[in-house]
């Protein structure tokens, strides 16, 4: 087993999140992380999907893809010669005294302190998955009472393979 990153751009088309999602739920496909947004031409969003597979498994999913309607794009990205990353927002229980503590935490990853309560503190940090690993690692002697993360996103390094859509 091993994980490929898909990176889509398709149409922006209402449904089309649910259609790529409804394809990897109909042939059993697992999904690790799928996030989409709008790119800078508002007729096209950009999908990234991590999935995990053996060669023939990850080989389907590529060329089912391709096959549906809204899809201009697949790229599959690979480790050096793309750049992922991914947000986690943590929400940690803190008193008066804990919060120096954690503050000196977050400043180590550079993470941003975006909200403080008497009790407890909401932390934002994006980077890639190691670094997200390597932060909720050095948290676990706190009370996390929430976590949210993004999944990842990425996008291949250069400009080689750009697609300019007119």
């Amino acid at each position: 087993m091993r994980k490929q990153v898909y990176s889509l751009l398709v149409d922006n088309n209402p449904g089309v999140l649910s259609r790529i999602a409804g394809l990897f739920s109909r042939r059993g496909y697992s999904i690790d992380s799928i996030t989409a947004g709008t790119t800078s031409d508002p007729r096209f969003t950009r999908i990234t999907v991590v999935a995990s597979g053996d060669e023939l498994i990850l080989s389907q999913i590529e060329n089912q893809v391709r096959k549906l309607e809204d899809v201009i794009e697949i790229k599959l990205l690979k480790d050096g010669e793309s750049v992922f990353r991914e947000l986690i927002m943590v929400k940690v229980s803190a008193n008066a005294a804990q919060r120096g503590e954690i503050i000196s935490v977050a400043d180590i990853f550079r993470a941003k302190i975006v909200d403080v309560e008497e009790d407890s503190m909401i932390i934002e940090l994006t980077g890639n998955q190691p670094k997200l690993e390597g932060f909720l690692n050095l948290l676990k002697d706190y009370k996390i009472l929430e976590l949210a993360r993004t999944g990842i996103t990425g996008l291949s390094r250069g400009s080689e393979d750009v697609t300019i859509i007119e």
